[in-house]
């Protein structure tokens, strides 16, 4: 690898915060194997950061299982009770993953008026769902035809696991079927002990936002996608699922990166996945050289391309070696 490329960001990232905000947490994983790692002075190996919207390629996960084990089927449409008597049953749940539900959005993290986000996440209204978030991402009219046009909204990943969570049996308010999930099908088999999925009022996930993990932890999930769904010999997704997450359906305006399912595709990696969230959370997954690469910090949003550039720069010092194949997984 090219140490002073690889030297220069790490520097960046952890010495720049005019430029890329706080780094609290970096961790590098090549040939399944844990190569480096560095926290800033408050935080270390065990301490559980949030994912935020990382946790939305976590949700495609547990999608993928479900469909796996015939729970569930992409091309279902119909998904509530409220569209049945409008187009909006016409949503299936592979447009929900492709963020195309044609639902009307407003994904703005600051301006709290207008921001069906901050509604969803921390409104107080009961007249306006408040505390099921899966209801109040349900409630918004269609504005688009459905698979029509990308727009990405937190809301949408709340009624995919809402979906989830009825497959599993959980109704509102339980949590405990989907929970038990999470754990044994996930969690459990790929070693991430520190996980800690969040819940709302209604008991449905919210894979929209909230899973708490330690930076390894994070970087063992990315590291079951870039083997193919496979952990230490054991198939957890199945066949061709990594695959759909990263199946491009469009690209987007803000990051400039492309859309899959539940995953963003960053141009400047071709055969890479990323997962993205709010203040410059980042797990890559990058194939072609073996690699995945966990950044977790605190950036305010015109921070997040400068630190997405450094990270791409940082996996660029790294050499291809070709598709990674046959690897366990278990030295994570």
């Amino acid at each position: 690898m090219d140490t002073d490329i690889f030297g220069a960001c790490v520097d960046l990232l952890f010495g720049s915060q005019e430029t890329h905000g706080r780094t609290l947490a970096l961790a590098v994983v090549q040939d399944g194997r844990l190569v480096f790692e560095k926290y800033d002075t408050e935080h270390g190996p065990d301490s559980t950061l949030v994912s935020w919207s990382m946790a939305k390629s976590i949700t495609h996960a547990l999608v993928g299982i479900a469909v796996g084990d015939g729970l569930i089927d992409t091309s279902a449409d119909n998904l509530f009770p409220e569209w049945a008597a409008d187009r909006r049953r016409d949503i299936t749940l592979q447009h929900l993953l492709n963020m195309s539900s044609g639902l009307a959005w407003n994904e703005d993290y600051v301006d709290g008026e207008v921001s069906d986000v901050i509604e969803m996440l921390f409104g107080s209204d009961p007249a306006n769902h408040a505390g099921d978030h899966a209801s109040y991402a349900a409630s918004r009219p269609l504005v688009h035809d459905p698979g029509a046009h990308f727009y990405y909204s937190s809301g949408t990943t709340n009624l995919v696991t809402r979906v989830l969570a009825r497959a599993l049996g959980d109704h509102p308010p339980s949590n405990t079927r989907t929970l038990a999930f999470m754990n044994e099908r996930l969690f459990g088999p790929v070693g991430m002990t520190t996980a800690v999925p969040k819940f709302d009022k209604a008991g449905t996930f919210v894979g929209s936002s909230y899973v708490y993990a330690t930076a390894r932890d994070f970087a063992r999930f990315g590291w079951l996608y870039l083997n193919d769904g496979v952990w230490d010999g054991t198939r957890i997704l199945p066949g061709g699922w990594v695959d759909h997450g990263r199946a491009w359906v469009a690209s987007d305006d803000e990051t400039g990166a492309g859309y899959g399912a539940h995953w963003w595709l960053p141009p400047a990696l071709p055969g890479a996945m990323a997962a993205f969230g709010y203040e410059g959370q980042f797990t890559f997954v990058v194939p072609d050289r073996d690699l995945v690469v966990v950044r977790l910090g605190k950036s305010t949003a015109p921070l997040d391309r400068n630190v997405r550039r450094t990270l791409e720069e940082l996996i660029s010092a790294f050499p291809v070696t070709g598709a990674p194949a046959d690897k366990s997984g278990v030295d994570v």
